[in-house]
């Protein structure tokens, strides 16, 4: 009996303290983030219910085109919680994405979600590459109303393989999914990152690394 009894205390304990520590469930219906205040969590504060409206959940303007005239050939339209304020501790976020004909969206990563793209418009090759030591791409063309899948954190890509514009609507795991394009990051950071240690890593010349600092 008194090794039961301390077993379920222990039990008991440790679901206290798991309790304390996570809570796994909103705690309230909404939590309306607040761009006025300076104050920051892991995520955003929330505005004082009396005071949330419509306005506070709905965005217009998924149906613009967005403008493709870039180096890439694409342009992402976010609906994150910074523009729409509804979304705070929701765990949700979407994007269009609008491709010019050869159009890229380049090889980049999501840190903090995962993300689920259909196609609206025209045909895209999508990728992304496995994590080491595989570093295997799987990668397929989509049509109009098909669906791909981009696990979080992994290298993933977009290409409009055809000669009209196309457009993409995707959903992501995160009110913030965060993106990280792979080129603006290694060799556009400020400071820039060594052109020895690039030189290595890519086993190119230094000139090569040169300018592609130069360039992003």
């Amino acid at each position: 009996m008194t090794t039961n009894f301390v077993l379920l205390s222990l039990v008991a304990l440790s679901v206290a303290f798991l309790a304390s520590a996570f809570e796994p469930s909103p705690l309230q219906d909404f939590c309306v983030a607040d761009a006025t205040t300076s104050a920051r969590v892991n995520g955003q504060p929330c505005k004082n219910p009396s005071s949330v409206g419509a306005a506070d959940f709905s965005f217009s303007g998924l149906h613009i085109p967005g403008n493709t005239s870039n180096p890439n050939g694409s342009r992402v339209t976010p609906v994150s919680v910074a523009q729409l304020p509804g979304l705070n501790t929701l765990g949700i976020s979407m994007v269009r994405i609008d491709y010019a004909p050869w159009g890229i969206n380049p090889p980049h990563t999501h840190p903090r979600a995962t993300e689920i793209l259909t196609v609206i418009e025209g045909s895209l090759q999508v990728g992304f590459v496995t994590s080491n030591p595989d570093n295997n791409l799987i990668t397929k063309t989509l049509q109009k109303g098909d669906v791909f899948v981009f696990p979080i954190g992994l290298i993933h890509f977009q290409r409009n393989v055809g000669t009209k514009n196309a457009v993409a609507i995707a959903a992501l795991s995160s009110q913030n999914p965060g993106v990280i394009t792979i080129a603006n990051a290694v060799f556009g950071s400020e400071p820039k990152i060594s052109s020895d240690v690039l030189t290595k890593a890519f086993q190119v010349e230094p000139s090569i690394v040169q300018k592609l600092q130069a360039t992003f």
